[in-house]
């Protein structure tokens, strides 16, 4: 029989779930961005994936999650980040990541909520970009590892992390977490993934059960990963611990309420239903 695939993002959040399963005994993986793994898993290249939120909502006549895996957060992701040279509410041009189409449509909601409308153009590229725009969004190890290098200490304090640098020419530089705007408008957790197969493919029990193990060995063996995430990034071990620690990898009852929302928000139905695996 061939290899059961699972389309898995190389990003350092994602790392806890995956970090001690191997590939082998009918499991293969297949890496790739948030948007590469979406069409995958409609084309059939992948079996079993990671995908955005959005994507699995506004396909959900075609996708199916697992009952209790997501990649989600409540308050501060750090990795989900619009770094712009011009307060948020006086944003004319941002520059959109062509990674993620979740992360896209909640910055989008976010504005327009807030009353902002500028004019969005998908590019890559890093901080580079606010030469020409007034906003860049960055997601996942791109985005961390730029926070990073803004900062001249890691703080001792979550309470200490800034939001405000010195920018260009003199200039300020925001960086403005858009999982924690979400939280500030609706007291929930966001939900930037969830595990998904197609509608009509039911889950192996047999992988679910690999996948439970190999979270449990993730979370119980954080340091270990986030020693391994921040040396393959460059970025402080002790950054990247409290990175991880602060994500929500179970799709608990509040991750379920802050998906139905955000489904809500951008008008998109939310059917609830879970694979019973």
């Amino acid at each position: 029989m061939p290899d059961y695939v699972l389309g898995v993002p190389r990003y350092a959040n994602t790392a806890p779930l995956y970090h001690f399963l191997e590939q082998g005994d009918g499991i293969a993986f297949r890496y790739g961005v948030p948007t590469e793994l979406n069409r995958w898993l409609l084309e059939g290249s992948v079996d079993l994936s990671l995908v955005s939120s959005y994507f699995y909502l506004a396909n959900a006549d075609k996708l199916r999650p697992l009952p209790d895996f997501s990649v989600a957060d409540l308050g501060p992701v750090y990795s989900v980040n619009l770094f712009h040279t011009r307060p948020w509410r006086e944003l004319r041009s941002v520059a959109l990541t062509t990674e993620s189409a979740t992360s896209v449509r909640l910055l989008r909601y976010l504005l327009e909520a807030d009353g902002v409308e500028p004019e969005y153009t998908s590019e890559q590229g890093g901080l580079e970009l606010l030469e020409r725009y007034d906003g860049v969004l960055l997601i996942g190890d791109r985005a961390i590892a730029t926070y990073a290098g803004l900062l001249e200490r890691i703080p001792e304090s979550v309470h200490q992390i800034p939001r405000e640098f010195s920018g260009p020419q003199g200039g300020r530089l925001w960086v403005s977490d858009l999982s924690m705007r979400w939280y500030e408008r609706t007291r929930l957790p966001f939900v930037f993934a969830v595990w998904a197969t197609r509608r009509d493919e039911p889950p192996p029990p047999e992988v679910v059960r690999r996948l439970r193990a190999a979270r449990s060995l993730g979370l119980g063996n954080l340091a270990a990963v986030a020693g391994t995430e921040a040396e393959r990034l460059g970025v402080p071990e002790r950054l990247m611990q409290h990175y991880l620690w602060n994500f929500r990898y179970h799709l608990e009852a509040p991750d379920r309420l802050g998906l139905e929302t955000f489904a809500r928000a951008v008008g998109l139905p939310y059917p609830g239903d879970y694979w019973d695996v």
